[in-house]
């Protein structure tokens, strides 16, 4: 009878418990709907997990799923306006208004509108005296990092997503430790999520030597962080305030190559030279004051001189992210893809674009204009990869044509409009990059240089075998369930 009791009452408890979580989770949908304003998409994303794991799926939306105001306190970022190249910018946006922007090269003369978008709503500022060398090896790019870094004399400025604790890592930092005992300045920004692996011990003596070190939106609570869902994906580098990098390789052995489940390491990064440094360098100063809260980098002129440089690179370097109302880099891409009369050239670890980004590639292919994208052979992100070859079917059915990399992975995040005008960056094609993540792309107006990144897809296309629609519509149906699984959930990956 005792017994009896005892469950009766402890069968009470979990009545009442499921009851809570019950009106927890509807409450939650309440929110998620009427109050967060989100697109049709995303929101029945999170219905579907509130719904379908009730408790887990609170907690994972608790870490992933909070949607805070663009004017949140977490998203208050000095004006970069105010940093250094206000100056540039009010003459750039005032000779725009008045239709006397110089254009130096037809490239940019053809594609005014686009460099109005970036400069008036993103404060990107047009800079055309540029030279660049692309990489798309990791030994290569770090080579070449390395050696600027040996050769710097005043400041080294270092944003990484990712930067790991390995060999690539430990040779990267004794360098920095070495060039901060000479006196040069030094300052490391690593994303507290992607370097998850990383320790304050790892740079104790960089920080000894006079070094910095701080992370991006770094976990209050061990565990617990409700900024985890907003990365910063950005990977930057400046030398001396002459130098930078742009581009999609991070800190660690696998971008050299050397991890047996990805092989080969297949991406592109920029080093620039010319006056878009000062863009890198702001977009930096941004970051590392709103990391430190500190704000104690300003651009003064006289420790930036001139840079002199006999290039001719129209650039804008181009930022977005969560703290942004528009989505930048996206229309930046949906601009291009819009103004191609002949081919689209994309390589993406990841294929998620939204429905304005599928249909502007829809557009292009029904018009007969040659739309190729280049994939990976493998996941790196399971979830993410069957969302991918989701979307890609949808494509295949309008004449695009897809290509699978063969020779390891490809991380290259560019895109190539009639091999005249390209971008490079770190922002992917899918929802995150667009909308989560704060990212960082280089507009490049220059058809030789589009030219050589268009090159560089061909030859890749020798280790590349073409996906068919045929042999798509013949996949098991095992993988039609992951895809659509996977798509539902690709507004949220």
């Amino acid at each position: 009878m005792i017994f009896g009791e005892e469950l009766a009452i402890k069968m009470d408890y979990y009545s009442i418990f499921i009851g809570l979580i019950f009106i927890l989770n509807i409450l939650l949908a309440l929110v998620v709907i009427f109050l967060e304003r989100r697109d049709a998409a995303s929101t029945w994303a999170w219905l579907l997990v509130l719904f379908f794991i009730p408790l887990l799926g609170f907690i994972i939306y608790l870490l992933f799923g909070l949607n805070f105001p663009k004017k949140s306190k977490m998203f208050q970022w000095e004006d970069r306006k105010k940093i250094g190249i206000d100056e540039m910018l009010s003459l750039q946006i005032s000779a725009l208004h008045n239709r006397n922007l110089p254009m130096e090269n037809d490239e940019a003369k053809a594609n005014h509108d686009l460099i109005h978008m970036h400069l008036v709503h993103n404060d990107a500022v047009l800079t055309q005296d540029n030279s660049m060398q692309i990489f798309k090896d990791g030994q290569d790019k770090f080579n070449a990092l390395f050696k600027d870094i040996e050769e710097a004399k005043d400041h080294i400025h270092l944003q990484y997503y990712i930067f790991k604790r390995d060999n690539l890592g430990k040779r990267l930092v004794e360098l920095l430790n070495k060039k901060a005992r000479e006196g040069v300045k030094v300052r490391v920004l690593y994303d507290d999520l992607g370097s998850r692996s990383m320790t304050k011990r790892f740079f104790k003596k960089l920080r000894e030597a006079g070094g910095e070190v701080e992370a991006f939106f770094p976990s209050r609570f061990h565990f617990i962080n409700l900024r985890l869902n907003f990365r910063n994906h950005r990977k930057l580098a400046i030398i001396d305030g002459k130098l930078g990098y742009v581009g999609g390789f991070n800190i660690g052995d696998e971008y050299l190559g050397l991890n047996k489940k990805f092989g080969y390491w297949r991406d592109t990064h920029l080093r620039i030279e010319g006056s878009a440094v000062y863009a890198i360098q702001t977009r930096f100063i941004l970051d590392w004051n709103q990391a430190s809260h500190r704000n104690d980098i300003h651009y003064v002129p006289e420790h930036y001189p001139p840079i002199q440089t006999d290039g001719h690179i129209p650039i804008q370097v181009v930022t977005s992210g969560p703290d942004n109302e528009l989505e930048h880099i996206k229309n930046g891409y949906i601009k291009m893809i819009s103004s191609a009369k002949e081919s689209i050239l994309i390589q993406t670890p990841y294929f998620i674009p939204d429905a304005s980004l599928l249909d502007a590639l829809r557009i292009a292919a029904l018009s007969s204009v040659e739309v190729k994208i280049m994939i990976p052979n493998k996941p790196d992100h399971m979830f993410v990869y069957w969302a991918t070859y989701s979307y890609i079917g949808e494509l295949l059915k309008t004449g695009a044509k897809v290509f699978i990399y063969d020779n390891g992975f490809i991380h290259a995040k560019s895109i190539v409009i009639d091999e005249k005008i390209s971008s490079v960056g770190t922002a992917n094609i899918d929802v995150r990059s667009f909308r989560l993540n704060f990212e960082v792309n280089a507009f490049i107006y220059d058809e030789k240089i589009s030219n050589s990144l268009a090159a560089d897809f061909y030859n890749d296309l020798k280790v590349s075998r073409p996906l068919t629609l045929e042999e798509y519509n013949h996949r098991s149906l095992w993988i039609r369930f992951k895809e659509s699984i996977s798509r539902l959930l690709s507004p949220i990956l």
